[in-house]
């Protein structure tokens, strides 16, 4: 049996990837790119968090993430604060420009999720989630 679910989830990643830089460009959206909109929706759910709470919910590394939010930040997405709390700490909080985006994000993350999902059940979705889950879950203690 060639077992390839690694490889196979890498493909996933660079194709789906290209395929949502697309949906972007198809619906003039270029505030944001895929990468960036990983970001920006984590703050749409939850704002004034730290770089560390934003690179555990993204996975992105600090380095990449500071680069990130630096180019995001001279666009006017974001805006760092200090912690009233801990003067260590630097917190993200979104723009109005960037808060304008998330419909139109949600739109196109709605529109990734009917491409994937084409032809499958929703027993088949429920069950593939749960997998990729489990399997995300297996990475995390490698990490």
């Amino acid at each position: 049996m060639d077992i390839q679910g690694g490889n196979t989830i890498s493909r996933i990643k660079q194709l789906s990837s290209r395929i949502f830089e697309r949906i972007l460009l198809k619906k003039d959206i270029d505030a944001f790119n895929g990468a960036q909109g990983r970001i920006l929706y984590v703050l749409w759910q939850e704002e004034n968090i730290s770089f560390k709470d934003l690179a555990d919910r993204t996975d992105l590394a600090a380095t990449t993430l500071t680069s990130m939010v630096d180019r995001m930040e001279a666009s006017g997405l974001v805006r760092r604060i200090p912690d009233k709390d801990d003067r260590r700490k630097t917190l993200l909080l979104l723009t109005e420009k960037a808060r304008s985006l998330e419909a139109d994000y949600m739109a196109v993350s709605e529109q990734m999720t009917d491409i994937f999902y084409a032809g499958f059940s929703k027993e088949e979705i429920m069950q593939c989630e749960a997998f990729l889950g489990r399997i995300y879950e297996n990475l995390k203690l490698y990490d």
